[in-house]
Protein backbone atom coordinates (compact mmCIF):
# COMPACT_ATOMS: atom_id res chain seq x y z
CA UNK A 1 0.00 0.00 0.00
CA UNK A 2 1.40 3.64 -0.70
CA UNK A 3 1.38 6.11 1.50
CA UNK A 4 2.32 9.85 0.87
CA UNK A 5 5.85 10.45 2.75
CA UNK A 6 6.00 12.74 4.94
CA UNK A 7 8.55 15.07 4.17
CA UNK A 8 10.19 18.83 5.51
CA UNK A 9 11.80 21.47 4.19
CA UNK A 10 15.37 20.02 3.80
CA UNK A 11 13.66 17.23 1.80
CA UNK A 12 11.39 18.80 -0.18
CA UNK A 13 13.68 19.98 -3.37
CA UNK A 14 15.21 16.32 -3.83
CA UNK A 15 11.57 14.76 -3.16
CA UNK A 16 9.19 17.14 -5.32
CA UNK A 17 11.50 19.72 -7.17
CA UNK A 18 13.85 16.94 -8.17
CA UNK A 19 11.40 14.11 -8.85
CA UNK A 20 11.11 12.76 -12.19
CA UNK A 21 7.49 12.08 -11.97
CA UNK A 22 4.51 14.72 -11.04
CA UNK A 23 3.83 15.02 -7.09
CA UNK A 24 1.00 15.96 -5.13
CA UNK A 25 2.29 17.57 -1.91
CA UNK A 26 -0.66 18.01 1.14
CA UNK A 27 -0.08 20.86 3.25
CA UNK A 28 -1.43 20.31 6.03
CA UNK A 29 -1.21 20.74 10.58
CA UNK A 30 -2.29 18.77 13.38
CA UNK A 31 -4.72 20.80 14.64
CA UNK A 32 -6.68 21.25 11.13
CA UNK A 33 -9.80 19.55 11.23
CA UNK A 34 -10.41 19.50 7.47
CA UNK A 35 -7.24 18.44 6.87
CA UNK A 36 -7.99 14.75 8.85
CA UNK A 37 -11.15 14.83 6.58
CA UNK A 38 -8.83 14.89 3.41
CA UNK A 39 -5.73 12.66 4.85
CA UNK A 40 -7.86 9.25 3.96
CA UNK A 41 -8.44 10.67 0.28
CA UNK A 42 -5.26 11.25 -0.40
CA UNK A 43 -3.89 7.75 0.50
CA UNK A 44 -6.42 6.07 -1.48
CA UNK A 45 -5.00 8.23 -4.36
CA UNK A 46 -1.56 7.45 -3.89
CA UNK A 47 -2.79 3.74 -4.32
CA UNK A 48 -4.79 3.99 -7.35
CA UNK A 49 -1.76 6.13 -8.71
CA UNK A 50 1.43 4.20 -7.46
CA UNK A 51 3.89 4.48 -9.82
CA UNK A 52 2.73 7.20 -12.03
CA UNK A 53 2.20 10.19 -9.28
CA UNK A 54 4.08 10.66 -6.37
CA UNK A 55 2.46 11.86 -2.90
CA UNK A 56 3.78 13.82 -0.12
CA UNK A 57 2.71 15.69 3.09
CA UNK A 58 4.23 18.59 4.81
CA UNK A 59 3.22 19.46 8.30
CA UNK A 60 3.15 23.77 7.81
CA UNK A 61 3.44 23.87 11.40
CA UNK A 62 7.08 21.71 11.57
CA UNK A 63 8.21 23.27 8.05
CA UNK A 64 6.79 26.60 8.31
CA UNK A 65 9.75 27.93 4.92
CA UNK A 66 8.44 25.68 2.63
CA UNK A 67 4.87 26.45 3.40
CA UNK A 68 6.15 30.06 2.97
CA UNK A 69 7.84 29.41 -0.21
CA UNK A 70 4.64 28.56 -1.65
CA UNK A 71 2.35 30.86 -0.05
CA UNK A 72 0.10 28.28 1.96
CA UNK A 73 -2.05 30.38 3.84
CA UNK A 74 -5.13 28.18 4.46
CA UNK A 75 -4.81 24.68 4.48
CA UNK A 76 -5.06 21.79 3.59
CA UNK A 77 -3.48 22.89 0.30
CA UNK A 78 -2.65 20.63 -1.95
CA UNK A 79 -0.42 21.60 -4.68
CA UNK A 80 0.42 19.44 -7.70
CA UNK A 81 3.63 19.79 -8.85
CA UNK A 82 5.28 18.94 -12.40
CA UNK A 83 9.05 19.64 -13.55
CA UNK A 84 9.30 21.50 -10.36
CA UNK A 85 6.78 23.62 -11.01
CA UNK A 86 3.19 24.01 -9.57
CA UNK A 87 0.86 22.53 -11.91
CA UNK A 88 -2.32 22.36 -10.02
CA UNK A 89 -3.23 23.55 -6.71
CA UNK A 90 -6.86 22.61 -4.73
CA UNK A 91 -7.54 24.54 -0.96
CA UNK A 92 -9.47 23.09 1.39
CA UNK A 93 -11.17 19.40 1.55
CA UNK A 94 -12.72 18.35 -1.76
CA UNK A 95 -14.24 15.50 -2.96
CA UNK A 96 -12.26 12.50 -4.54
CA UNK A 97 -13.88 13.26 -8.16
CA UNK A 98 -12.46 16.95 -7.58
CA UNK A 99 -8.68 15.61 -7.06
CA UNK A 100 -8.82 12.32 -9.50
CA UNK A 101 -9.81 15.04 -12.30
CA UNK A 102 -6.72 17.53 -11.30
CA UNK A 103 -4.42 14.79 -11.55
CA UNK A 104 -5.57 13.32 -15.06
CA UNK A 105 -4.98 16.45 -15.85
CA UNK A 106 -1.73 16.99 -15.01
CA UNK A 107 -0.70 13.34 -16.13
CA UNK A 108 -2.50 14.31 -19.78
CA UNK A 109 -0.32 17.34 -19.94
CA UNK A 110 2.49 15.15 -19.68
Amino acid sequence: MAKPENIGDAEFKASVLDSDQPVLVDFWADWCGPCKMIAPVVEELADEYEGKFGFAKVDVDANPQTAMEFGIRSIPALLLFKDGKVAEQVIGAVPKAVLKQKIDKVLQDS
